[in-house]
């Protein structure tokens, strides 16, 4: 028999979390070969961006990890839209994820977000989650990310 308990309990969730890594560790080679490598852990990629009064003007947060980022948040502020910004949060997050090794970049975004803005970036959506929230639909998109080449492309206003 079986108790169950519902309260939250974070030695516990950590202990699950340990496990959970060595079980997976254990029947996956590809998990197995990063442990203890650099890439094994999240690494923390922020960017942001001020206005001329020094003001947050937007900002990207997110991590890279083994070859992927993840485009936690992208935020830009309503005065600032329309300039071009959000391209170049995104862009410089792309060049420094690449320049970590990532091949590969993934957000989730709702849609009255921003996918129709991933999308001409590059993204492709591949899931779709309607009513996450309820009335609300959540896109995941991915896209390939191409090698640092050391040339910066002009970015588009």
């Amino acid at each position: 028999m079986f108790r169950l308990e519902t309260e939250v309990d974070k030695a516990r969730r950590d202990l699950l979390r340990r496990r959970l890594r060595d079980t997976n560790t254990a029947v996956s080679p590809v998990l197995r070969a990063l442990r203890g490598t650099p890439q094994e852990r999240e690494s923390p990629l922020h960017v942001w961006a001020s206005d001329p009064a020094g003001d947050l003007a937007g900002g990207l947060v997110g991590h890279t990890w083994t070859t992927w980022l993840h485009v936690t948040y992208l935020w830009v502020d309503e005065r600032h839209r329309g300039a071009g910004l959000g391209t170049l949060l995104l862009a410089e997050a792309e060049r420094l994820a690449t320049a970590r090794g990532c091949r590969s970049a993934r957000v989730e975004t709702w849609d009255f977000q921003a996918p129709k803005f991933y999308q001409r970036h590059g993204y492709e959506v591949v899931c779709v989650i309607p009513d996450y929230p309820p009335g609300i639909t959540e896109y995941t998109l991915t896209k390939r990310l191409e090698p640092d080449t050391g040339t910066r492309r002009a970015h588009p206003r």
